[in-house]
């Protein structure tokens, strides 16, 4: 696990920098990742998805935590399409991300309203759009501060 996604931007490095010339070469390297960074966020973001299925178990679906992050998991589908339209191209996540994460996410959704599980959508939109972000930068810099590798 890690490898495949550690490897990605090596191997599609030359078409992106030829689609993106004005990104500045210090940017390729800080998205770059190593094996042992990809398996450490990977990990980290399992963490958070643990804890949050974990606290909706406990609550019966109502938590304030579970929620956003239930959306969020189906919201990433987007932007796993997106980045494999932006750059023509496979990039990782594309295949399992609307095949799973979106599919699983509006049928746990539609679970939650057929149990009478109040539900906020607008809150856990919003609660995904601000965490979501926060959430994989944070996995990211810990990936780097427990890996670090020197960019090539």
């Amino acid at each position: 696990m890690g490898g495949w996604l550690a490897g990605w931007l090596d191997r599609a490095g030359p078409r992106l920098r030829a689609r993106f010339p004005q990104v500045p070469e210090r940017v390729w390297d800080q998205v770059r990742v190593s094996p042992s960074q990809a398996r450490i966020a990977i990990g980290a973001m399992g963490a958070v998805m643990a804890a949050a299925a974990a606290s909706g178990a406990r609550t019966g679906g109502r938590s304030r935590f579970y929620q956003p992050t239930l959306v969020g998991f189906g919201l990433q589908a987007g932007g796993h399409v997106a980045q494999a339209v932006v750059t023509r191209g496979y990039t990782p996540g594309v295949v399992t991300a609307p095949l799973v994460a979106a599919p699983f996410s509006l049928w746990a959704w539609r679970r939650l309203r057929a149990s009478g599980v109040p539900r906020d959508g607008h809150a856990a939109v919003v609660g995904a759009a601000l965490l979501l972000p926060i959430t994989a930068a944070a996995c990211h810099a810990l990936a780097r501060m427990l890996a670090p590798h020197r960019p090539r």
